[in-house]
């Protein structure tokens, strides 16, 4: 009697135990059903796969990248050059002070970051005398002013081949007193988003 009891106990904990792992099965969620085929029987099933298989790739190679930036992108590249205050100058030099260092560095590096995504776009580098010297020696010292501004503005990330400098030598004045306080506002060089031929 007592083995036939420890048969019976054996029999039920091993059920007990199977049962256990039949509710573990049983919780997990069955894989997902296959899609459905909806291939010809007269084509071969790898068609469907391969047709489905290159759409991500393609849509990714084929999205065009823009070379100039759209009327939005350049309201913000106008605002950043509106930060960026006219570079001065010495009387008859060309080389940056300190101070036009500062001024063109101001957010030179969200400038550059903007610029380098539109590689078509540029940027006008304007060179200014005051109006004292010769016409030929102001438009070659403005353009000497230009390329310095261009130079620097290189080094600080902004793309050299995207940067067009040009000379106004002391035409377009900025102030037309004959004093040395309205000449030092004449001898700078202005950056704009104006195309440059």
């Amino acid at each position: 009697m007592k083995s036939r009891f420890l048969a019976c106990a054996a029999v039920t904990a091993l059920t007990l135990t199977f049962a256990g792992c039949a509710k573990k099965v049983a919780s997990t969620p069955p894989p997902p059903p296959p899609p459905p085929s909806y291939s010809n029987p007269a084509k071969p099933a790898p068609a469907t796969t391969a047709r489905q298989t290159p759409a991500r790739p393609v849509e990714t190679a084929a999205a065009p990248q823009h070379r100039m930036p759209d009327a939005a992108t350049r309201v913000r590249i106008q605002d950043l050059l509106n930060r960026i205050q006219d570079a001065y100058f010495d009387f008859d030099k060309h080389d940056l002070r300190p101070d036009a260092q500062s001024t063109l560095m101001a957010d030179a590096k969200e400038l550059s970051d903007i610029i380098k995504q539109y590689p078509d776009f540029k940027l006008t580098v304007e060179g200014y005398c005051d109006e004292r010297g010769s016409e030929e020696y102001n438009l070659a010292l403005g353009d000497a002013r230009a390329k310095q501004s261009k130079d620097y503005l290189a080094t600080m990330g902004l793309p050299g081949d995207q940067l067009r400098p040009i000379s106004y030598g002391k035409d377009k004045p900025a102030c037309s007193d004959h004093t040395e306080d309205c000449w030092q506002k004449n001898r700078r060089t202005h950056i704009t988003q104006a195309q440059a031929e």
